[in-house]
């Protein structure tokens, strides 16, 4: 089945609440490489204005991982995942994650495109604190191979 392009304008239910721990973002960090102090001390962080350590900016992955999870359960979707890479990233932040945070992720496809056979989808997954602030817009391209 190819990629169903009615998914382009959908929209998922928001994820269920992801408390973001300092632990966490301190493994996050030296997974990545993320050496500054304000990604593991939490003094560091503070000395710097922000309540508890800081995540990297690929964290957002975390939470945009729950949204697009939604999208790969999709029955229609037409996306086999053996056949899917991710091809491109981006984020817009209006603010840093800090450890504390309570995120929540909403995911919409907005664009399909076709490409020699194969498809790439773009979604768009906002996230949101527990008030409802923006924190950060990750945007994804996934390139979907075609099927045998």
């Amino acid at each position: 089945m190819p990629v169903n392009n009615d998914l382009v304008g959908r929209e998922f239910p928001p994820t269920a609440p992801y408390l973001v721990g300092r632990e966490k973002v301190r493994e996050f960090a030296r997974a990545v490489f993320a050496d500054a102090p304000l990604h593991t001390d939490v003094d560091a962080a503070r000395a710097l204005g922000y309540a508890d350590v800081v995540a990297p900016p690929t964290f957002a992955m975390v939470i945009q991982d729950q949204t697009l999870q939604q999208l790969l359960a999709e029955p229609d979707s037409g996306i086999v995942l053996a056949r899917t890479i991710h091809a491109e990233q981006r984020f817009q932040y209006s603010r840093p994650i800090v450890a504390g945070d309570e995120l929540t992720g909403r995911l919409r496809v907005t664009g399909i495109r076709a490409l020699g056979g194969n498809a790439m989808i773009t979604s768009e997954a906002e996230v949101t604190d527990a008030t409802g602030a923006h924190v950060v817009t990750a945007t994804s391209v996934l390139l979907v191979g075609e099927g045998e």
